[in-house]
């Protein structure tokens, strides 16, 4: 049997979402943003579902994007609703509030499931960052744009134009992060943090969501200009020659020549 490439188990009102690649450091493949974006869609319409928290299995949140499928030219969306972003997450809006429980290294796209959600808890060991420019890439799931905005601007273009990564104690003091628990615990900080929030009028938190987040008709309206501009510099950034650069060099084990073009 095939392993599902993300689980979905309810405690009480709250839904866990488990990106389940653990041999794989949970990088999100088409089976990933496909069972991610079903869990989402689910807990969207099930009204006894009043939060979300999103984790990866073993030791690894989300390494990012699989290079695998990538090298292979895989798709990585979901074959029916591409518009929900990278892991089915990153551009799929939901009434409920969404917890991250980073339960290791979340760097590149597992940074922006991060940013993707609207709370976060992080284990002491777990590193955030955005290192797509260290390979001739941009972080394309919303973390050139949305870095910016849970960021002082300065410690946001430090991060995106070093590609370095940061502590969870700092992304804590930054205000990237809610709190940092002791490693091995964070699932369970999560659901206490959701349990905080179930305990409220539903309605009335989902409503203050939507208001807080600038919803209209189920889009963040916005980070709309975001994800345009992201489309129109990730077309041109992906057809030069430092973006074949990067991989390759990573692949060789040696240091990128970049020419810019």
């Amino acid at each position: 049997m095939t392993t599902p490439a993300a689980l979905a188990e309810r405690r009480g009102n709250v839904m866990i979402i488990t990106i389940n690649r653990p041999e794989a450091r949970n990088a999100v493949n088409s089976a990933v943003s496909t069972a991610v974006g079903d869990a989402l869609h689910l807990a969207q319409n099930d009204p006894d579902v009043r939060a979300v928290v999103l984790t990866g299995a073993g030791e690894s949140f989300c390494a990012g994007a699989d290079l695998k499928a990538i090298s292979r030219r895989e798709n990585l969306f979901h074959p029916e609703h591409r518009e929900w972003g990278f892991a089915g997450y990153v551009h799929h809006y939901i009434d409920k509030p969404t917890i991250a429980a980073v339960n290791g290294t979340a760097l590149g796209g597992g940074t922006e499931l991060a940013l993707a959600s609207d709370l976060v808890v992080a284990e002491e060991r777990a590193k955030f960052g955005l290192p797509e420019v260290k390979r001739g890439l941009i972080a394309a799931a919303g973390g050139v744009f949305r870095i910016v905005d849970h960021l002082p601007r300065k410690v946001a273009l430090e991060m995106l134009f070093t590609g370095e990564p940061m502590s969870a104690a700092d992304a804590a003091k930054w205000g990237l992060i809610n709190e940092v628990v002791p490693d091995g615990t964070v699932v369970d900080a999560a659901i206490a943090l959701a349990d905080r929030i179930t305990c409220n009028a539903p309605l009335a938190v989902w409503a203050s969501k939507r208001v807080a987040m600038g919803v209209d008709k189920g889009v963040i309206v916005g980070d709309e200009p975001g994800w345009a501009r992201t489309l129109r510099e990730v077309i041109a950034v992906m057809r030069s020659e430092d973006a074949k650069e990067g991989p390759l060099a990573f692949a060789e084990k040696r240091q990128p020549v970049w020419k810019a073009k």
